[in-house]
């Protein structure tokens, strides 16, 4: 089996342009004179009329959990103390660019989101925490032609899977390692410097920063959202799509309208066989199948592919980026990676099924951060949506997965998106 290499696309599936987080040049990135001129940090509405239209539009949160943004809002600004405001911009996920995206072409929609939002909930001080060095750049650079409301930090850490859960980026904030910490606290409750904070995705912050540009939009801004399309066999694309779009119109979109399934929300929505594909793109409706948008990386599996060649490649990867904190996570998703190798090279005995099957329902909810969820997950949903394929890789090896090395995860990696320097003193 190949892997595309092409390098990622950029689209729009809106009806209309105004709102988008594409913004009119997504293949270069904005300077604040430009962001100025399309609206950006205007005059906008009291925050809490702000906040209220965040409320009013449904806006939730991009960064896989899809918790109502509102109340988010509400929680920190209501904790007491100092908040802080916190973008997170660290992807771990490895089907995913739309965050460094959105860091590199579109700087100061992010930092327009960290002052609404620090204007909302009273927050002192902001930091826009990521590892990837392109967007560092990008980000300092605009704080210098226009610096925020409120001091604003960078803070850079190394990328693994693990670094952008919520309680990582807090303790990597604070001076200690970036590793999933005990729950609670919640960081609205105590996070950095012990403080209420606000952990919002990059893409939650933009969206509320085009919300207070655009009021009159709000609805539509809200129920529009970035994905990252991808699959082994065409290019990947960075699209953004109103909510309602059927899934194999998406998979059209990429090139791979013959798909027979998907592997959803990155690594955390699992598989998805054919018939889910008619689908359309609703948290609600996914939730109600079994399973979530996440992220918003989509892996679309194509003719040619397997989809326990896949599963694999996905649990690999959660395997080898836990954080070795807890003892049940490195013995589960180990134990599960090693019978889902077992069953691609068609040497798992008859009791594999049995046992992915019991660590699917016991698993979940035992760690620390979602790491072992995912890999339990994406094993159960194997069995659910493609259990003939299972069968068959018990009586003999696949064609597919024998042509495949015996570690996969880099295969599910995704290129950002090229986003052109616009200055003359160009990003080494």
């Amino acid at each position: 089996m190949t892997v595309a290499t092409a390098q990622t696309a950029v689209r729009s599936l809106l009806a209309h342009p105004t709102g988008s987080v594409l913004g009119a040049e997504p293949g270069g990135t904005e300077n604040a004179e430009t962001y100025i001129r399309s609206g950006g940090y205007g005059e906008a509405v009291s925050p809490d009329r702000l906040l209220e239209a965040i409320d009013r539009a449904g806006l939730r949160g991009r960064g896989g959990a899809g918790f109502p943004a509102a109340v988010k809002l509400r929680s920190v600004r209501d904790g007491g103390g100092v908040p802080v405001v916190v973008a997170n911009g660290e992807e771990g996920e490895p089907g995913s660019v739309k965050d460094r995206w959105l860091l590199r072409a579109r700087p100061h929609l992010v930092l327009d989101g960290i002052s609404r939002a620090a204007e909302i909930t009273g927050a002192a001080q902001g930091y826009v925490y990521l590892s990837d060095p392109y967007a560092a750049t990008r980000i300092r650079r605009a704080l210098g032609e226009h610096p925020p409301r409120i001091p604003v930090e960078v803070v850079e850490t190394a990328h693994t899977y693990v670094a952008g859960e919520e309680t990582s980026v807090v303790r990597r904030i604070n001076g200690g390692p970036a590793l999933p910490a005990a729950k609670p606290p919640r960081p609205h409750e105590r996070g950095v410097a012990g403080q209420p904070t606000l952990v919002a995705n990059v893409e939650t912050l933009a969206r509320l920063a085009l919300i207070a540009a655009h009021p009159d939009l709000g609805d539509t801004i809200a129920t529009s959202t970035l994905l990252t399309l991808s699959s082994w066999r065409d290019a990947p694309l960075l699209v953004e799509a109103p909510y309602g779009v059927p899934l194999h119109d998406l998979a059209g979109a990429q090139g791979s309208a013959d798909a027979y399934g998907a592997l959803m929300g990155g690594l955390f929505g699992g598989l998805v066989g054919r018939d889910a594909l008619a689908l359309r793109l609703e948290p609600g409706a996914l939730a109600g199948a079994g399973t979530s948008l996440g992220c918003g990386a989509i892996r679309f599996l194509a003719p040619g592919g397997c989809p326990v060649a896949v599963a694999h490649d996905a649990v690999d990867h959660l395997a080898a980026e836990s954080a070795r904190q807890c003892g049940v996570c490195v013995s589960g998703t180990a134990a599960i990676n090693e019978t889902l190798r077992r069953l691609a090279t068609g040497t798992a005995g008859p009791d594999a099924t049995g046992r992915l099957e019991r660590w699917a329902g016991t698993l979940p909810g035992r760690g620390a951060c979602g790491l072992l969820d995912a890999a339990a997950g994406t094993a159960g949903s194997l069995l659910r949506a493609f259990p003939e394929a299972v069968r068959d890789h018990l009586s003999a090896a696949c064609a597919v997965c024998a042509g495949c090395p015996t570690t996969g995860g880099h295969r599910l990696v995704v290129p950002v998106p090229d986003v052109a320097d616009l200055r003359p003193d160009p990003v080494p």
